[in-house]
């Protein structure tokens, strides 16, 4: 009898790809860390919490550098063993769109990220967090000059600043999903549609093992395809066209459960879609292509940037809903989380 392809990339999710068993042992040995935090949030191993009365609360936060924006979390834990968001702040950096156009970033924008990034560590230091990550995402890796940026930011924040390769990034989406998200099967997926990329990973609740990044993400497809206000629909199929082979050769293995993170995710679920199946994520684009920026962003409830994103960051989802085969749900957390959580872990393990 004829074994089921489906069946097959199911069961893959369970085994790293050989090319990648490697890199994946060690993926998986960082987050297994990470993930005894999770455990504790989810109960999933049976873990009893400290009671409240013992428990040394402890502070840390994160700074994002990403695509579109810079984004600051500040958590902490709570009596449960797991973490609370304490505050967080967005920045608008527009790094993307000098990769897009340039291949390389501006000083003028590397200075303001700098400059962003500086009152978020005051910000953080201000409200007590013992430990401050400043982390970069598809910017660095994107841009003819990353290297500058990362050099700016460590001397306006006075911090070494972490880089993170695309496996990073799919690792941190991962974990700071679970840790924020319950899932009632495994395996499961997440996928992180960011400004410049996306980061797909599978996996079971110790550790993904399997990771893709794909260098296509809201703001890099809005800046090629869609540039008309609103798009016209020749611009809709060439996006289309782009995000179909930007993807055409991922074969994650199939899940039984997927998670969307990111911003473009978490706006379609503020218009109470917390379900993206194929006919849901249609219908989005078809509402939101069909409005002017200024209009789409009073219908999600968003600044006119994420707005100007959103018909992009859909057709991605789409794109993703299609090969993973299942409808995706939307996460509470994503990388920040995930650094979050492995900062705390860090934080507990020397306490």
């Amino acid at each position: 009898m004829a074994t089921d392809p489906r069946e097959e990339r199911r069961a893959g999710a369970r085994d790293a790809n050989a090319p990648h068993a490697k890199r994946q042992s060690t993926a998986a040995a960082t987050v297994e860390q990470a993930h005894r935090l999770v455990a504790r949030i989810t109960g999933a191993l049976g873990a009893t919490a400290d009671p409240p009365s013992r428990m040394r609360r402890m502070r840390v936060a994160v700074v994002d550098v990403g695509a579109n924006t810079l984004r600051l979390l500040v958590a902490e834990t709570d009596a449960r063993g797991g973490f609370v968001p304490i505050r967080e702040e967005r920045r608008r950096t527009g790094l993307g769109e000098d990769v897009e156009r340039r291949g390389r970033l501006t000083r003028e924008k590397i200075e303001r990220s700098g400059e962003a990034a500086r009152k978020e560590v005051r910000r953080a230091r201000k409200l007590g967090a013992m430990r401050i990550e400043v982390v970069v995402t598809s910017p660095w890796r994107s841009a003819e000059n990353g290297r500058e940026l990362i050099a700016a930011l460590e001397q306006a924040t006075g911090l070494r600043v972490q880089p993170l390769s695309e496996e990073d990034e799919a690792e941190h989406g991962f974990v700071g999903a679970l840790s924020r998200t319950q899932v009632d099967a495994e395996p499961v997926a997440v996928c992180d549609v960011g400004g410049g990329s996306t980061q797909i990973a599978v996996g079971t609740a110790s550790a993904p093992s399997w990771l893709r990044s794909v260098p296509l993400g809201s703001l890099r497809l809005t800046e090629r395809c869609l540039v008309s206000d609103p798009p016209t629909r020749l611009e809709l199929a060439t996006a289309r066209t782009e995000v179909a082979a930007a993807f055409s050769e991922l074969t994650p293995p199939l899940p039984a459960v997927a998670l969307a993170t990111g911003g473009t995710a978490r706006a379609l679920r503020r218009q109470g879609l917390r379900r993206l199946g194929e006919g849901a994520l249609e219908s989005a684009i078809e509402e939101l292509t069909a409005l002017s920026i200024v209009a789409r962003a009073k219908r999600a409830k968003v600044d006119l940037e994420r707005a100007r994103t959103l018909p992009a960051g859909a057709i991605i989802l789409a794109e993703l809903q299609r090969v993973l085969q299942v409808p995706l749900g939307v996460a509470d957390g994503g990388v920040r989380e995930g650094v979050c959580t492995r900062l705390l872990e860090a934080e507990a393990a020397t306490a």
